[in-house]
């Protein structure tokens, strides 16, 4: 299987950073959103990436210009994918909303297309009778900051086809990063199996007013010697994102200090537009160069 033509099918954080990174490897990129004021959001994040590849990658002004030349925008679903060979998903964290989405896309993706998911909790199996293709569906999983945390988790389901995994575990290399299969599904992959116990137990700290958020996080950095805390990954992941994965964990298990981590979240942060890096405000306030300035 050939892949040449990806549409990436979301424009937030990871959506953006996905498609850039696909883009800069040389792939024909097509960024789908609801809205076109998303896209133009979209446009400034790309213009903000370069600027990271720069600092980060020593990338060229020519190095970034070819990975914009590479990437097309379209708010109409059945014109964004209708050439593509993958179509990687970073929707919102929601099983419903991802339900309702693959169910318009299998309507209008050709018969070709690969659907992947960067669901970070969800598993595939959840919502693969939906693609309408389920031995062509599979999840993707990468980091946030790809072009420098460049991991892409590989996690079949039980009906994925074998030729299919192996060919995004491929195309996972092609984007230059280390791919890691993942041979039977597991909540939170392997990232986040790790992760998301970590940032919750620094949460129920927070929650439960044992210590406040750079507390918490001096003391991780200083006693194991980790570059950043808890909040500070927090932060870079987005606040929604952790809402979105808090409130969803609520409502599975009931369990009251979640659902209170999931409402502080959003009274404190997400009403008030501190939605973290991306807005200069979280936990922490960002300068322009997302340095952390408090």
């Amino acid at each position: 299987m050939n892949i040449k033509n990806v549409t990436v099918f979301g424009s937030g954080v990871l959506g953006s950073q996905i498609a850039f990174q696909t883009a800069y490897k040389g792939f024909n990129v097509t960024v789908y959103d609801l809205k076109e004021e998303y896209l133009n959001a979209a446009k400034e994040k790309f213009e903000q990436l370069g600027e990271r590849y720069k600092n980060d990658l020593q990338s060229t002004s020519q190095d970034i210009e070819n990975a914009m030349n590479n990437i097309s925008f379209s708010a109409d679903l059945a014109e964004a994918v209708k050439d593509a060979d993958l179509g990687i998903e970073a929707v919102p964290e929601d099983i419903h909303i991802k339900k309702d989405f693959y169910t318009n896309l299998a309507k209008v993706a050709p018969e070709k297309t690969i659907f992947a998911t960067n669901s970070s909790t969800l598993l595939p199996s959840q919502f693969a009778e939906e693609t309408g293709r389920p031995e062509r569906f599979l999840a993707l999983h990468f980091a946030n900051e790809v072009w420098k945390n460049n991991t892409a988790e590989i996690m079949k389901h039980s009906g994925t086809d074998q030729t299919v995994f192996e060919t995004i575990i491929d195309f996972a290399k092609a984007i230059g990063m280390v791919a890691l299969p993942i041979y039977k599904e597991q909540p939170g992959y392997i990232l986040n199996s790790l992760l998301v116990p970590f940032l919750g137990a620094a949460m129920d700290l927070y929650v439960k007013e044992i210590a406040d958020p750079q507390t918490i996080d001096k003391t991780w950095m200083i006693a194991t010697g980790a570059p950043k805390g808890p909040f500070a990954i927090y932060d870079i992941v987005g606040l929604t994102t952790a809402y979105n994965i808090t409130k969803m964990r609520a409502d599975a298990s009931g369990d009251e200090r979640l659902s209170k981590a999931a409402w502080k979240l959003k009274r404190d942060f997400i009403d008030k537009g501190k939605l973290g890096v991306t807005t200069g405000e979280g936990f922490y306030k960002y300068s322009n160069d997302n340095e952390d300035v408090a």
